[in-house]
Order: C-alpha cells, then structure tokens, then sequence
C-alpha cells in the first residue's frame, strides 16, 4: 500500500490569447483578487490555520481522519493528516508533511520519513500565501491567459501562472463570480514520475473579510481525496519549528 507516498502528492498546484471578451489576464487576476476579498484585506494576512476531516480514496476503499493544514506567508506550509488504517492491518498512520520556504520534510509513520526533492520540492516553492496571484509580479512571475473552460457547469477563465522555476500553474477563474473554483498543475513526484494534479474549491465563506473555500477536492493519477473544513483562523500565533525537520535526536 502506497497511501503515504500518494498523500504528498495529493497535499501539495498558454498562449497569451485574449477571451472572448477581450480582457486580459492583469484584468481577470485583478477581478479575482477583488472578488476573495481585495488586495487590502488579502495583504493582511500573515498566516492561516485550517482543521477538517479528510477522506482518501484507495484500491481497499475510503479511509478518514482528521487533519491541520497550517500556511504562513510568504510560501510556509505544514500539513498533518492522522488515519485509522486497522481495517487494511496498517494501524494508525501519522502522515506530517513540513516545508519551511526552502526545504521540505515528510514524517510519515507508515513509510519511513524523507526529505522532500526534485520538482515537487520546486512546486511547494511557488504555493505563496494567502495566494500567488497577490505578489506575482514581484516574485518575476508572469500570467497569460488561455481562453475559457467549462468547470463543471461553470464558464471560466484559465489563467496560467508561470513563475521563474518549477511548474506552470493553471488558474481556473468563474467567468461570473471572479472566484477561483480549480487549480491543476503537472508534477515530477520521485515515487510516480510527473503527476497532473487538480484541486476543486467550494463552499465558499467568508473568514476576516476574505473568502476561503471549505471544501477542497484533489484528483491525480495516483491518489484521490477531499478536505472538508470545519475552522478557519488568520494570523495566530505559530510555532516556527512545525515547518522544519525536526532536530536528530541526541
């Protein structure tokens, strides 16, 4: 069973045409930044802590637990998934993935731990918070956009996020609402190989002025999953050390 191995996957996200209407891609983020909440309350969050549930799909059916996704600007991130594994003889499983804006750390009871490397190591690098489109110019990152997709029965706009290293970055922006509603991206993960991976965001509230989604649906080829959230909190204090390698035991 490669649960563990999947569940990096899944915890990590051209053309320069114009839509139909004529907008380009400066005006479509812009729409969009206005649309989560405005630059002004966007630019004061400093950090977010996220807990819900998690269901993962596997080839013996569907596990649950809970799990903290904590980000901190500017591209901090920790998450921590814990499963009951007993029904597949695995036991418990504490599944803690660390990356510290530099280098990236998994401790993962089921397989052993592991640095984080290659393009996924890239990848993490570029998921900026609270989003990448807020600062992208001044991280020498560039937008195009590439017409309009259907998501689900939505219209939208795709915006293409290309930063300076690492993978191209697909936005999926509602023609209508300016909400964001998919991120997909294709990553060089060390255990599969490059992996499309595609995140579905809904059930959108509003938190301290801005708008975060509540339930977020990952797919690839590898390893299916959904997070639905149950609290939501902006700029508490965090632990630093919760992003980094824990030191070697003496």
């Amino acid at each position: 069973m490669k649960i563990a191995a999947r569940l990096l996957v899944a915890m990590l996200l051209i053309g320069g045409e114009r839509a139909a209407s004529a907008q380009t891609a400066d005006e479509i983020v812009e729409k969009y930044l206005a649309a989560a909440g405005g630059r002004e309350a966007l630019s004061k969050l400093k950090s977010r802590t996220m807990t819900g549930t998690i269901t993962v799909s596997t080839p013996g059916g569907e596990v649950s637990g809970p799990v903290e996704i904590v980000n901190e600007a500017p591209n901090k991130a920790r998450t921590l998934i814990k499963l009951d594994l007993s029904a597949f003889g695995a036991g418990s499983m504490t599944f803690d993935q660390r990356f510290n804006g530099t280098t990236g750390y998994v401790i993962d009871t089921l397989q052993g731990n592991r640095d984080i490397s290659g393009g996924q190591l890239e990848a993490m690098k570029n998921v900026v918070f609270p989003t990448p489109l807020l600062t992208y110019k001044e991280m020498g990152a560039t937008v195009e956009l590439a017409g309009k997709e259907k998501v689900g029965d939505r219209d939208t706009y795709v915006v293409v996020l290309k930063p300076k290293s690492g993978p191209a970055i697909r936005q999926f922006i509602d023609a209508e609402s300016f909400l964001l509603l998919k991120v997909s991206a294709k990553i060089d993960v060390p255990q599969f190989g490059e992996v499309e991976q595609t995140t579905e965001l809904s059930d959108v509230r509003v938190v301290d002025g801005v708008k975060v989604p509540f339930a977020i649906k990952t797919t690839s080829t590898v390893q299916n999953s959904s997070v639905v959230l149950t609290k939501v909190e902006h700029n508490t204090t965090i632990d630093e050390s919760i992003f980094s390698k824990p030191p070697d035991k003496q």
